[in-house]
């Protein structure tokens, strides 16, 4: 089935439900709103602050999409932080 741009971007992006810096999983909430347990320990996070390894740096609210390999994040994107999320136009 093919989506349209906005479905595909809509079935990529994830919300942040909670961070465990110490098991290095993250619950993220999809489309459905199906929660999910990711293990990401070791993945390389992107913000607009820079690159790390620090789940320290993704806060629950965030959306992120991911690279994922071998059933674990690889790469997570934070796309827009729950403080822009909440406080822009759109609310």
């Amino acid at each position: 089935m093919a989506y349209s741009l906005s479905e595909s971007l809509d079935r990529e992006r994830f919300s942040v439900v909670d961070v465990d810096k110490e098991t290095g999983r993250l619950r993220v909430k999809g489309m459905a709103d199906a929660c999910t347990d990711l293990s990401c320990a070791d993945a390389k996070i992107i913000t607009d602050e820079g690159v790390s390894k620090d789940l320290e740096t993704v806060r629950p609210g965030d959306i992120i999409t991911m690279t994922q390999k071998d059933g674990r994040a690889s790469e997570i994107v934070v796309v827009r932080r729950a403080h822009d999320e909440y406080s822009s136009p759109e609310w």
